[in-house]
């Protein structure tokens, strides 16, 4: 099998040759990594047996939106300044009426440049599951604007308010995402999006507000992608145990970087549990194992990994984390895909 037909076996919860391999990386580690090796960035995801590629739309919006001293400036026009992708230091609706909400300058899909996405899609089509859509995360940029605290408070008092706001955000990611499909949706295998819900000790609400206030809006993802005969994969970290049930409800194909050191993400029960329903992207433990561990031990652990999660399909191998962070050493993540290519044959 190559890389696509790999992985789309595993979606459908078959066994494929081996288990797919998925790899994210921060920016600092993938420079650091292609140094260590002397590799190009297509070497270097093929010397990591990477079966993913990812296509994206280029933002354009307005020249105020990249402000020189901000790390980010989101769509919506939040500066977030500090380490990654920075916290915000301003909660532009924090007080808002609804009024306020329906008029504030909320960003257009057109601002995203959708032109050189079927073409790169094209280049790797042929081979490997290709990630596509806009990331969409909703949760986020709901807490930027109103802030985590209040926006709590809100949907409790002000239910409304917490809804416009959340429409409006979703009116501009459905709409970047539904462009993207339109364009090259037949280049496209996998819609992949992100918000994570949980922390190390359990999810950020509990499951009736998720599905009263998240769950509408996953679905609407979800339905846009399997619209266009897609697969849907959520990125959601954190002990998100909870909220699975609720996950599977809303149709989703597949959840990204199980991070198993996370309060409730024990991998066999997952597995027993929900292997049948969802595909499990990650498991390998990013901060225990692949950061603090050598080789050896991390060789140990992604046998255990693979002993439990690959038996039936339905998992895909890789780090507990979206992006393997710089201070991950490069010899721990080459054991564990070499460990994968070894010992994940079906």
């Amino acid at each position: 099998m190559n890389s696509k037909e790999r992985v789309l076996t595993t979606f459908n919860h078959e066994q494929p040759d081996r288990v797919p391999m998925w790899c994210g990386a921060s920016d600092e580690f993938w420079l650091k990594a292609k140094n260590h090796l002397n590799l190009s960035d297509q070497d270097l995801r093929i010397r990591f047996h990477d079966d993913f590629r990812r296509v994206s739309a280029v933002f354009k919006g307005p020249s105020e939106l990249s402000r020189q001293d901000a790390t980010y400036v989101t769509p919506f026009g939040i500066e977030r300044h500090g380490l990654g992708y920075g916290q915000p230091y301003t909660h532009p609706l924090a007080d808002a009426a609804l009024d306020e909400i329906h008029s504030y300058p909320w960003p257009v899909a057109a601002w995203n440049d959708i032109t050189g996405i079927r073409a790169e899609a094209e280049r790797y089509y042929s081979d490997y599951a290709i990630l596509g859509g806009d990331w969409s995360p909703f949760w986020h940029d709901a807490i930027d604007l109103l802030g985590m605290e209040n926006l709590y408070i809100k949907m409790l008092t002000e239910p409304e308010i917490v809804d416009a706001v959340l429409q409006h955000i979703m009116d501009y990611y459905l709409e970047s995402s539904n462009n993207i499909f339109t364009a090259a949706a037949d280049r496209i295998d996998i819609f992949f999006f992100g918000n994570d819900f949980g922390s190390q000790t359990g999810p950020l609400l509990d499951d009736s507000l998720f599905r009263r206030f998240m769950l509408p809006h996953i679905k609407n993802i979800v339905n846009l992608g399997h619209d266009f005969n897609l697969k849907v994969m959520m990125h959601c970290c954190g002990g998100i145990r909870a909220l699975i049930p609720t996950m599977i409800e809303s149709g989703l194909d597949a959840l990204h970087a199980v991070q198993p050191s996370c309060y409730g993400m024990e991998l066999a029960a997952l597995k027993k549990e929900f292997g049948n329903h969802m595909v499990f992207n990650g498991c390998i433990d990013s901060h225990h194992v692949l950061i603090d561990g050598d080789p050896e031990t991390v060789k140990k652990q992604t046998r255990a990994v693979l002993d439990i999660m690959m038996p039936g399909g339905g998992f895909i191998a890789g780090a507990s984390h979206d992006t393997i962070l710089e201070e991950t050493p490069v010899e721990n993540v080459l054991a564990m895909y070499d460990t994968i290519l070894e010992y994940g044959i079906y």
